[in-house]
């Protein structure tokens, strides 16, 4: 909308532009199809769009002390709320700033019929001009008539949703189904629907065609197959064999019944979210309907809303699609916090260099007072807390601490005994230390383990197979050689995982010769943790931003963890440079490259709260120099929330990633009152 006042003094102006509203003696038509007249405009004394432009012009920002009535052609609707649209004649282009019903009580979006784009339209309203652009203030609808496309469907071959989502790509494609729900653009402009029949859902794509829709419709469309994926993501999602949202595109519609009808449920599979969240890639499901159980989370953000749905352990899970900073969803705040069912589709997958993360579209959430059966208590442990723990295979004892109890206060599920059992100790044993219980690897050999889960008197056992094998052997060279590698070349290095990247996919890896970024895919990398030592492969290179002069930043690249030896190694900080000032930090040459260098320095943290986001800096302690962390959101810095304000002890990498004319910082720890605090973030463990 051009104005965001209009929300807001809408509904009283309407009023009182009804209530002054002249007596017209001409016939002024019916709203809807005009039978066999040769136009709508016959029947009023429309003014051609070129004069209104000229009246409008004349009156200013004030407007015209009488309404006209005006016809035209839509052109465009930019909100499906308040209908401003452009119309066209042969004389010229009009913009209406939004359209009522002839009574001017029922706004565009609440009209049963409705015109769209392509309709003959006569509006009746004030023209004025507003911040130097001519437009018609409000438009009444008087009439319009629908104008009816000629279409070919003969080359369109009619197939069930599930016969439709195989379809190559380019399939021209008819399909029969019930709209489940509408997707919006930014402005809440519809976009697209899920159309479901009873075999199956698909997500149909189109501005002009969900524009014309209401859920429950049962409609016919022609249009054709496709695999789309956004452009600036296409070579990622090629990387990780992501296909792309499956949907159908260039969509016209052929009939529409009108009337309300629940979509067709028989088809869906009842599953959970976990189990959608591991699906590979390969297997494409995005835009197929399933009913989970999922707690939903509303977050809100700085003038935006997140909308999580997770599974039952509380956190796995992802968030909605939303073009509209969440506004296209809230109608799912009354569902805040609750466990709910949901039949929920995946509409796409987020594909990014180190990889890819499925996002939610929800079709329909009902709240049934979800209560968890306590009988499963043992399998719901088991699937999504124990069996998780354990690699299929070892090259290298992980020393790892496993689970004696698990708990879960959403749930209020508490003290599930978990015990543990190797049938080859000789392979893999379990010890006990200080009431930790231990999981070591020792010599190789395949090795079953079983879990045993108790809760009150049910009991379920799990066994898992391990492998144990000798590490393979490589020829390793140092960071420092590493980083004096020619750029494009593959190395492979050894070293201990030091602390997570920042807005990367990825680590800082040390060893006593240096320190260097390796970034990678991201569901490998998390799998890491702080102090394990590893043998990394991938390519040693500056990045570079295209038409940049500056030195970049120095990393290995499409990183693979050849090894992992585990470890929880610690790390000297002897190579780390105590000396400088942050005056002397701020003053680094982006020209000269810095980006291999760890600093230790005393700083403030400080959160700042902006109106639209939340920024996280660094100052000196005298308040006299500000530095910039890198990263998309301060939320990527939480573990320094508790130092906000606080003066602080930093080890800081220098990093340039995207181009810029001075370095900003990646915090690899914070010490406070003696304890220190690692960068975790891409890693799962915590450790």
């Amino acid at each position: 909308m051009k104005r965001i006042s209009y929300l807001f003094i809408s509904l009283c102006l309407c009023l009182l532009l009804v209530a002054c509203e002249p007596i017209n003696s001409g016939n002024q038509g019916n709203q809807g199809n005009q039978g066999n007249q040769t136009s709508i405009k016959d029947d009023f004394e429309c003014i051609t769009i070129a004069e209104a432009l000229e009246l409008a012009k004349e009156a200013g920002s004030e407007g015209t002390k009488e309404k006209y009535y005006v016809y035209g052609i839509i052109e465009n609707i930019e909100s499906s709320i308040y209908g401003a649209m452009t119309i066209t004649d042969e004389t010229g282009s009009l913009y209406v700033y939004g359209v009522y019903s002839k009574d001017g009580q029922t706004r565009y979006d609440a009209l049963e019929d409705k015109p769209v784009v392509g309709d003959e339209i006569v509006l009746y309203g004030i023209l004025k001009t507003y911040n130097d652009e001519e437009e018609m203030d409000r438009g009444f609808l008087q009439a319009f008539k629908h104008v009816e496309k000629n279409v070919d469907d003969t080359e369109y071959v009619e197939k069930t949703i599930a016969e439709a989502r195989t379809e190559a790509a380019g399939a021209k494609i008819k399909l029969t189904g019930v709209v489940a729900r509408i997707t919006y653009a930014f402005g809440m402009v519809p976009n697209g629907f899920y159309l479901v029949d009873n075999t199956g859902s698909i997500y149909v794509y189109g501005k002009d065609a969900s524009s014309n829709v209401k859920i429950g419709n049962t409609v016919t469309v022609i249009g054709e197959k496709t695999y789309y994926i956004l452009e600036n993501e296409i070579s990622s999602a090629n990387k990780h064999g992501y296909q792309g949202c499956c949907q159908i595109q260039n969509v016209t519609i052929l009939k529409n019944d009108k009337q309300v009808s629940e979509f067709d449920k028989s088809w869906i599979e009842e599953t959970t979210i976990k189990d959608i969240m591991e699906t590979s890639l390969e297997n494409n499901i995005t835009t197929n309907i399933y009913k989970v159980k999922a707690l939903i989370k509303k977050v809100e953000g700085s003038n935006f809303v997140n909308y999580y749905f997770n599974d039952l352990d509380g956190y796995t899970g992802s968030y909605t699609y939303t073009s509209c900073s969440g506004s296209d969803f809230s109608w799912l705040d009354e569902f805040d916090n609750q466990i709910c069912t949901v039949y929920l589709s995946v509409i796409n997958a987020k594909s990014t260099s180190s990889g890819c993360i499925y996002r939610f579209v929800p079709i329909l959430v009902i709240n049934e007072e979800f209560t968890f059966d306590y009988s499963t208590s043992c399998d719901f442990a088991i699937k999504y807390y124990l069996q998780d723990q354990f690699l299929s295979s070892y090259e290298a004892d992980p020393e790892l601490e496993v689970l004696t109890t698990v708990n879960n206060e959403l749930l209020n599920l508490s003290e599930v005994e978990v015990k543990y059992n190797s049938n080859n100790e000789e392979v893999a044993y379990f010890e006990t230390v200080e009431d930790k219980v231990i999981f070591h690897t020792k010599n190789p050999g395949t090795v079953t383990i079983t879990i045993e889960v108790t809760y009150q008197e049910y009991t379920t056992t799990k066994e898992i197979e391990i492998s144990v094998v000798f590490p393979t052997t490589y020829e390793t060279i140092t960071v420092k050689e590493a980083i004096e590698t020619a750029d494009d070349t593959e190395v492979i290095v050894k070293g201990i995982v030091l602390s997570s990247l920042v807005n990367q996919s990825g680590f800082y890896l040390i060893d006593e010769t240096g320190v260097i970024a390796v970034t990678g895919n991201k569901d490998e990398i998390s799998l890491l943790s702080v102090g394990d030592e590893v043998i990394v492969k991938g390519t040693k290179d500056h990045k570079v931003k295209e038409g940049y002069s500056g030195a970049g930043q120095i990393n290995i690249y499409n990183a693979t963890i050849l090894a992992n030896f585990y470890g929880n190694h610690g790390y000297s900080n002897e190579l780390f440079i105590k000396d400088k000032t942050m005056q002397e930090l701020y003053n680094l040459n982006h020209l000269e490259d810095h980006s291999t260098e760890v600093y230790v320095v005393k700083a403030i943290v400080e959160f700042i709260d902006n109106y639209h986001y939340t920024s996280v800096k660094i100052k000196s302690p005298d308040g006299s120099i500000t530095l910039s962390l890198y990263c998309s959101s301060a939320d990527q810095y939480s573990f320094l929330k508790d130092y906000n304000g606080k003066e602080v002890e930093l080890e800081l990498a220098m990093c340039n990633w995207n181009g810029k004319s001075f370095y900003a910082c990646c915090v690899i720890s914070v010490t406070y009152d003696g304890q220190k605090t690692m960068n975790t973030l891409n890693f799962t463990s915590g450790k």
